[in-house]
C-alpha cells in the first residue's frame, strides 16, 4: 500500500503549463475513472485550481512513471516537459503535502481558505466518480479535520493578505454594519471584481460599478447584483454611498475634492470611507483634509497587507506543528488498521481451530468418553493446535539466524523471559 500526491503548482509550472495541465470540472470522472483503469491505481481523487493540479493516488507499489505517462498522455503533453516541473510525495509525505494543502500552507497566498472548499470539492467528485475507497476516504476525512483545526486554533486566515481584501477590511473596521452601506466601485478590472467579491460575501446592502464603459460594468454588475452606472453618473452615486473603492487606468485623477465636497453637504457629512488603489490615483490627494472623509491610498493597505502577511507567517509556524501532529496521527491509526487485519484473520484461524476441538470433544462425549478425560483433551488439543504454526515458523527463523524476529516474538506473546527462569 502506497499514497501518492504528485502534480505541479504555481511554485515549479509556469501560467501555460498549468493551464495546459488543468482539468475542467466536465473532464473530472471521466479522467479519474481512466486514471484507475489504465494507471495501478486502486484510488484516485484530482484537485485542479489556477494555481495547481493535483493527483491523489492510493496504490499498492508506487508506480511514478506510469501515473506521468498518463498525465502527459491526456494533456498531450510531452513526458519530458511534464517531468521537469512535476513533483511526488509518496506515503508520510503524501499525506502531509495534501494536510498543508488544505491548510493553505502551500498557496500562493499564505492561508488562502478556498483551497479548503476545492479540495473538498474533489473529494466528493472522485466519490461519484467511484475512484475513493476506504484508504484515500480516510485521508481525506483526517486532511480536512486538521485543516479545520489549523483554522480555528491559528490566526493563519485571520488578517487580510491581499489589497482587496485589505480594503474591504478596513471598511468593516470603520462600518460596523456593512449590510446597511452602499458602496461605489470605480473601475472594472480584476482588482474591484475582488474588492466587489468580498463585499458581495460580507451583504453589503447595495453595490454600484462606474467604468468608463458601461458594458463592462454591466459584465461585472450582473455577477455580483450590482448596478453599472458611467463614470459620468458618479456625483450622484457619490450622495448615496458610504464606501467608495477605485482602481482604474486613469492617468490623472478622476475624483475631485469638489464633487465629493458637494456629495458631504447633501448628506449632511455622514461619513464617507474610501479607498484608492490605483498608481497613478484616482482620488485626488485634497480630499483627504475633507472632514468625515477617511481616505486610504494603495501605500497604506501595502503597509496594512505587509503587517499581517508577518503575522500570518508567524501563524504558519503553528499550523506547521498542528500538520505534523495530524500527519503523526493518521499514519498510526493506518497502521493500527493493518494490525486489525491481522489480529482479524488470526481470530478466524483461532475459532475454526476451536470449532474442530469442540466438534471431536462434543463426538466423544456422545460415545460415552469420561467427561474428565474429554476436556483434558480438549484442552491439550486446543493448545497443540493453537501453537503449532507458530512454533513452526518460530524454528524457521531462530534457524535463519533471525533473532530479530524471536525478539518481536518474545514481545509478542508477553514473554518474561527473566520470571521463567526464576520459577525453574
Amino acid at each position: 500500500m502506497a499514497f501518492i500526491a504528485l502534480g505541479i503548482n504555481h511554485k515549479t509550472a509556469s501560467v501555460d503549463v498549468r493551464e495546459r495541465v488543468a482539468f475542467t470540472p466536465e473532464q473530472l470522472v471521466e479522467a479519474l475513472q481512466q486514471l484507475c483503469r489504465i494507471t495501478p491505481s486502486r484510488e484516485a481523487a484530482i484537485l485542479s485550481t489556477c494555481n495547481r493540479s493535483e493527483l491523489y493516488l492510493e496504490q499498492d507499489h508506487p508506480s511514478i512513471d506510469e501515473v506521468l505517462a498518463w498525465l502527459a498522455g491526456y494533456h498531450n503533453l510531452s513526458l519530458e516537459e511534464l517531468r521537469a516541473c512535476a513533483y511526488v510525495h509518496q506515503d508520510d509525505e503524501a499525506v502531509r503535502h495534501m494536510m498543508r494543502v488544505a491548510s493553505g500552507l502551500d498557496s500562493m497566498v499564505l492561508g488562502e481558505p478556498q483551497i479548503l472548499g476545492q479540495m473538498k470539492s474533489a473529494y466528493a467528485v472522485a466519490r461519484e466518480a467511484g475512484t475513493v475507497g476506504p484508504l484515500l476516504g480516510r485521508l481525506f476525512q483526517a486532511t480536512f479535520s486538521t485543516a479545520k483545526t489549523v483554522r480555528t486554533d491559528t490566526a493563519i486566515g485571520e488578517n487580510p493578505v491581499s489589497v482587496a481584501f485589505a480594503a474591504v477590511s478596513l471598511a468593516k473596521q470603520i462600518f460596523s454594519d456593512l449590510h446597511r452601506s452602499q458602496a461605489l466601485l470605480i473601475g472594472a478590472g480584476e482588482t474591484i471584481t475582488l474588492v466587489a467579491r468580498h463585499l458581495h460575501e460580507q451583504g453589503v446592502k447595495r453595490i454600484v460599478v462606474a467604468n468608463r464603459t458601461l458594458e463592462r460594468a454591466s459584465v461585472l454588475a450582473e455577477e455580483f447584483g450590482a448596478h453599472a452606472v458611467l463614470l459620468a453618473d458618479m456625483p450622484q452615486e457619490l450622495v448615496h454611498s458610504d464606501i467608495v473603492i477605485s482602481s482604474t487606468a486613469s492617468q490623472l485623477p478622476i475624483l475631485g475634492k469638489g464633487a465629493v465636497e458637494r456629495a458631504l453637504k447633501q448628506r449632511r457629512h455622514k461619513p464617507i470611507f474610501m479607498v484608492d488603489i490605483a498608481v497613478p490615483r484616482d482620488i485626488e490627494p485634497e480630499v483627504g483634509e475633507l472632514d468625515d472623509v477617511y481616505l486610504y491610498t494603495v501605500d497604506d493597505l501595502h503597509e496594512v497587507v505587509a503587517e499581517n502577511l508577518k503575522n500570518r507567517q508567524g501563524a504558519a509556524l503553528a499550523a506547521e506543528e498542528l500538520v505534523g501532529a495530524g500527519v503523526t496521527d493518521f499514519m498510526q491509526r493506518l497502521r493500527e488498521l493493518a494490525a486489525v487485519d491481522v489480529l482479524r484473520a488470526y481470530r478466524q484461524q483461532a475459532e475454526r481451530l476451536r470449532d474442530d476441538e469442540l466438534a471431536k470433544a462434543q463426538r466423544l462425549l456422545q460415545n460415552g468418553a469420561a467427561a474428565e478425560e474429554v476436556m483434558a483433551q480438549l484442552a491439550r488439543g486446543l493448545t497443540n493446535k493453537l501453537l503449532h504454526a507458530p512454533s513452526v515458523q518460530l524454528k524457521k527463523l531462530s534457524a535463519d539466524g533471525r533473532f530479530d524476529a524471536l525478539a518481536v516474538a518474545q514481545e509478542l506473546f508477553a514473554l518474561d523471559e527473566g520470571s521463567d527462569k526464576s520459577s525453574q
